[in-house]
């Protein structure tokens, strides 16, 4: 029985956990990001009165929680992972890079979950990434954890269509569904034979950063533009300006239609209706982009959506 530690936070780490439950592993240890994140006190106070979702998961579990507040690379975590000694570290969603003679310290291997086909898209949210650059195919890789961000050889990978109506949160939904299935497969296979590593092709590697470029720019395509308006949630929201003040559509309720309309050039405003808080603009593609349950960007100014756009929008004008 494989004796494994998980690292995480969100829905890759709880579904990592169930994982190695599902292959029948030993949990040895789960060290949660909110561990790090906050202090001991209000850590503990947030469990009581707001508990996570990761939280509520280990308790139901009733899983070893490992309280180490300085992070993975400390001598506090070391100290946990010698009196551990586990076969394998997992790792689903964190933020510190890992040093060596952490990720060395398990008997087979530290290993990570990255939610694209690696090479492709390394960095921390490819979810945003491949739906921008609309992507048709994308995917989860279980990989050695090495010196780089998400450059160590390949043990495990499988594709992840993405649909034309995915945000970056159901796309998220899909791809750790997945790594559940493909990470118990890979525990299962390193307890019973030897897996050989493949190293990854830097000659088609990329790498992406946080998300950016969440204005909209109607001079490019209408698929463009709702793409990342898509691919941004639920993280953030795009947006685009009238005049000087920016609004913000939903993710959801954005629409792609022929231009029935005699306008001709990109940006200019096709339809509007106040109370669907819709405002449609002609694409660069010459086709239209319709946009319904718009914000203004700030959020204390959100219920004066409607008024802004009857008063202040019309038909015809350009943005």
């Amino acid at each position: 029985m494989l004796k494994v530690v998980i690292i995480g936070y969100g829905e890759m780490f709880t579904n990592l956990i169930a994982a190695a439950l599902d292959a029948e592993c030993k949990i040895a240890g789960v060290l949660r990001g909110e561990t790090v994140k906050y202090k001991p006190f209000v850590r503990k106070v947030k469990d009581v009165i707001c508990p996570s979702l990761e939280y509520s998961y280990i308790k139901s579990y009733n899983l070893p929680e490992l309280y180490t507040y300085k992070g993975v690379n400390s001598e506090e975590f070391k100290k946990e992972m010698l009196r551990l000694n586990p076969d394998i570290i997992l790792v689903g969603s964190w933020g510190e890079k890992i040093k060596k003679e952490i990720y060395d310290m398990p008997k087979i291997a530290a290993i990570n979950a990255h939610p694209s086909l690696l090479p492709k898209y390394r960095g921390p949210n490819p979810y945003f990434w491949v739906i921008k650059n609309q992507e048709q195919v994308t995917g989860v890789t279980f990989h050695l954890i090495d010196s780089g961000y998400d450059t160590g050889a390949i043990l495990a990978q499988e594709e992840v269509k993405i649909y034309s109506s995915d945000t970056g949160e159901s796309l998220k939904k899909r791809i750790v569904l997945t790594a559940r299935g493909v990470c118990c497969e890979l525990l299962k296979a390193l307890s019973e034979d030897i897996i050989i590593p493949l190293q990854q092709r830097e000659d088609r590697a990329s790498y992406y950063s946080q998300p950016e470029g969440l204005e909209l720019d109607f001079s490019k395509s209408a698929e463009e533009n709702d793409a990342i308006i898509r691919a941004i949630h639920p993280w953030d929201r795009a947006y685009f300006f009238h005049k000087t003040i920016p609004l913000a559509p939903k993710a959801g309720s954005t629409f792609i239609e022929e231009n029935t309309t005699s306008y001709t050039e990109g940006g200019t405003v096709t339809e509007v209706d106040s109370k669907t808080r819709t405002i449609s603009v002609l694409c660069g593609n010459n086709k239209v982009l319709k946009m319904t349950n718009i914000d203004l960007y700030n959020t204390p100014d959100r219920p004066f959506t409607k008024n802004y756009i009857e008063l202040e929008i019309k038909q015809g004008e350009k943005i």
